[in-house]
């Protein structure tokens, strides 16, 4: 039986990843959402074999009436990211307007036009910034930190009780940092410091973080699009292998073919000198842990990740994908 989805996000990161794999799919019939004023909508995505339905900026008072004609799934790739120079003095209200109000928008409409499913990606942040004794569960007692994080939740939040009211099905997906080709960030920042091959006092790090590869979050979102047990549930995703800073920099070379030249500074030292030039939330992503259990997600949908770390990595400087 054929389903019908309406992603959207379609140009992003992750929602082109999700586009790609959902039109090699059998079964399936995907429609997608751009933004009118967005250079890629006049891209190669508006002459490919799904509908395109151009929309204004993601906000509450956005009509999807003519994309949700029909429609089964939603899966909502598109946000306001994560900023990591922001620069609004209100940057809570903005993430608030798009992460918040304009997606719950967007469900109570599909929710009205009797979708069966809504399939939302989250973050990590919800949960907080940094494990210590135990990686996070998805049901742990929300700890957001930042503007970002505290939209997710309030939107997560916003959509249980949707779901509760209207008998809609959500899926909450909570990534940690993904990475994949194309990928920006911290991660294109640590990418470009190996390729050119300058020392970094990082050899000597002995942290844990989860991460969770392009195609390992996009074969989980696909398997959350029809599985029954995924019906009102949190998911955390994950590779299912965690890996010091040190580990991941060495891995990254390798999948280059560039060995990183790591310096093994004590980490102790890099929190001071971090502390001093006032770096502390730099260093917490590159000293810090930060940790997740997906044996829920692997047990109730029955899923593995399919790439290891080591495979993804390598995949993301294949020449063509």
């Amino acid at each position: 039986m054929e389903v019908k989805i309406l992603l959207t996000g379609a140009t992003g990161f992750l929602g082109s990843a999700v586009l790609q794999r959902l039109s090699g799919a059998n079964n399936v019939d995907v429609s997608i959402s751009l933004r009118s004023d967005s250079k890629k909508s006049n891209s190669k995505l508006t002459l490919g074999p799904y509908r395109t339905f151009l929309v204004g900026d993601l906000e509450s008072k956005l009509d999807w009436t003519s994309a949700l004609i029909r429609q089964q799934v939603v899966v909502h790739a598109a946000a306001r990211a994560h900023i990591m120079k922001e620069q609004l003095s209100d940057s809570l209200g903005e993430y608030r307007r798009v992460n918040v109000e304009g997606m719950l928008n967007l469900a109570r409409q599909a929710a009205k036009a009797r979708v069966k499913r809504f399939v939302f990606v989250s973050s990590i942040k919800v949960n907080g910034e940094a494990t210590f004794l135990s990686p996070f569960q998805p049901d742990d007692l929300p700890a957001p930190e930042d503007a970002y994080g505290i939209s997710k939740l309030e939107a997560e939040l916003g959509l249980m009780q949707l779901a509760a009211e209207t008998g809609m099905e959500v899926v909450i997906i909570r990534p940690p940092l993904v990475y994949g080709p194309g990928v920006k960030g911290n991660f294109a920042s640590m990418i470009k410091l190996v390729e050119k091959g300058l020392p970094l006092p990082l050899g000597a790090i002995h942290n844990k973080r989860s991460l969770v590869g392009i195609d390992n979050l996009v074969d989980l979102i696909i398997r959350c699009i029809d599985h029954p047990a995924a019906a009102n549930q949190v998911f955390l995703a994950g590779d299912g292998e965690d890996l010091s800073t040190t580990e991941l920099l060495r891995g990254v070379g390798k999948a280059m073919g560039k060995p990183a030249r790591l310096i093994p500074v004590p980490a102790g030292l890099l929190q001071f000198g971090a502390t001093l030039l006032g770096k502390k939330a730099m260093a917490q992503r590159l000293l810090g842990s930060l940790q997740v259990d997906i044996s829920k997600t692997c047990e109730l949908l029955d899923w593995r990740p399919p790439y290891t770390v080591e495979e993804g990595l390598r995949r993301c400087f294949e020449p063509s994908r």
